[in-house]
């Protein structure tokens, strides 16, 4: 970054982590002001005099958020789903955008795969029982996941990443993309079908897709039945594409076999939802992403980005979201 020039500040996420990583790479040449809740009236009043946003995907950065602050200059983003920030409002202000696709593809495909593994191996169910004092003969067997079938709903980054690593268990992956072309499969031995064909023949579906107004609600009433009664769905993508109620009523009538899920329509989810009735549902709170390596690698990305963009210079196309139309 250039001398000279005043010390922006920078409101930090408190979901930002590893934290001393961002602190190591802004150094003295950025003010990071740390934490904010996650309402639109909450971000407007913590964003005056802040020209920097370093966010995760828990905060609302809406148009009304975006037209009532003066100062903001630039957002960088953890991840890459962007479907937080308005960013034809973002534009219109002249707020560039900065994320990192790609960069937590691995460890979100790695969760996926955990999450698989936990329901179809019983690790919830087998817990349990040993939290009420029984032993293994009180746990259904297992079913496998090495030599059975998985499908993919959505195959990019995190998709592309999931099946490779389900090469390692002989598995078959079906994949469901319409945006993608069969040679993007090849490398995977994946093969590239029609959505009811992905939930209606393998032994588990995992949802890797965008949140999209056309992904939205996909994983309705209609796809749960369309799956087989032993079947088992897991979320690492974002929650709205999934149908709470409909998944909730699926599993309350054992028409799937079980679900993985690490992100909810409603986030935080609540204590009192009625998914953690289910022995045969594991939940994690929106961290596949967050592992210490991706994490560590996105925040040095995101500040590399930010320190060009201060110095008037634009960074690689691919992290930029909102270009600015005007150099710092």
């Amino acid at each position: 970054m250039s001398s000279g020039r005043a010390v922006p500040t920078a409101l930090v996420d408190q979901d930002l982590k590893p934290r001393e990583v961002l602190e190591r790479e802004v150094g003295d040449a950025i003010h990071l002001d740390v934490g904010v809740d996650p309402s639109e009236d909450a971000l407007i009043d913590r964003l005056k005099g802040v020209e920097i946003l370093f966010t995760t995907s828990r905060l609302p950065v809406s148009r009304r958020v975006l037209e009532a602050v003066d100062e903001l200059r630039l957002v960088a983003k953890v991840g890459t789903g962007l479907d937080t920030i308005d960013l034809d409002a973002a534009a219109g202000r002249d707020v560039t955008v900065v994320y990192t696709p790609g960069l937590n593809a691995l460890s979100v495909a790695e969760h996926a795969l955990t999450l698989l593994l936990s329901v179809k191996r019983n690790v919830l169910i087998g817990d349990r029982a040993l939290e009420k004092g029984t032993w293994r003969d009180e746990v259904p067997n297992a079913t496998p996941v090495a030599g059975t079938s998985v499908g993919i709903v959505g195959f990019g980054n995190v998709g592309s990443r999931l099946a490779g690593l389900l090469d390692g268990f002989n598995a078959d992956v079906y994949a469901y993309d319409p945006y993608i072309h069969d040679i993007d499969t090849q490398i995977t031995g994946t093969t590239l079908t029609e959505f009811e064909t992905v939930l209606s023949e393998p032994e588990a579906v995992v949802i890797t897709a965008e949140h999209t107004e056309e992904t939205r609600g996909m994983i309705d009433a209609d796809a749960l039945a369309a799956m087989d009664d032993d079947a088992v769905l897991v979320n690492t993508a974002r929650g709205p594409i999934v149908d709470t109620e409909a998944l909730i009523d699926a599993l309350r009538a054992g028409a799937i076999g079980g679900a993985g899920l690490d992100v909810f329509e409603t986030e935080p989810l609540p204590a009192e939802s009625p998914l953690h009735e289910f022995e045969n549902v594991v939940t994690t709170p929106h961290i596949a992403a967050s592992s210490v390596r991706a994490r560590s690698e996105i925040i040095e990305t995101l500040v590399g980005c930010t320190f060009e963009i201060l110095d008037g210079e634009l960074p690689p196309d691919r992290f930029v979201a909102v270009a600015p139309s005007r150099r710092a």
